[in-house]
């Protein structure tokens, strides 16, 4: 089972969209490797570069409805193919959510108190995550401090993150 988490990247604001995700004009790309240099290149957000910002980071910190607008599975292939695994924010759009799963990724939602307190301890350091779909525990820490949230998966969700997406679970099962 792979690693769900790492360095975090802050993006503090809601509802970002699956075209600033991935742009639609990248969609004509037929390998996950190809949309690799263009994850989160049209997000305008105060302070944030898609080019030097992402590097390194392997989880996401956000506000809610995150992944909304289109159902295009390249949102979260292009997280993936960044090496992003974990999303956590207070809601996500519902098919970007599943397509998260499908992909053996994981999105962990919390209460938006609990992201406003991720944000107000963690966001101005260089902050890790560290997330467990089987025992539902969520590690944020920096420079010696820890915090931990529980979050919750349903099983069928949990048994696709640990196969390591539909795919997977699928030739296990069938």
């Amino acid at each position: 089972m792979k690693t769900f988490g790492g360095k975090i990247l802050f993006l503090d604001r809601s509802d970002i969209n699956t075209d600033e995700i991935i742009p639609a004009r990248y969609l004509t790309e037929i390998s996950r490797q190809a949309l690799k240099p263009y994850l989160l290149e049209d997000l305008k957000l105060e302070g944030f570069n898609p080019h030097t910002d992402i590097m390194d980071k392997q989880a996401i910190v956000t506000r809610a409805n995150f992944g909304c607008g289109s159902s295009r599975e390249h949102a979260p292939w292009a997280l993936e193919v960044n090496q992003i695994h974990l999303v956590i924010a207070s809601s996500f759009a519902r098919i970007f959510r599943q397509n998260m799963f499908n992909c053996g990724m994981l999105a962990v939602e919390l209460a938006p108190e609990q992201i406003d307190t991720i944000f107000a301890e963690f966001s101005t350091k260089t902050a890790k995550a560290l997330a467990d779909p089987q025992t539902g525990l969520l590690t944020v820490s920096c420079q010696g401090k820890s915090m931990e949230f529980a979050f919750e998966l349903n099983d069928f969700d949990r048994a696709l993150v640990e196969a390591g997406g539909w795919v997977e679970y699928a030739d296990s099962k069938y």
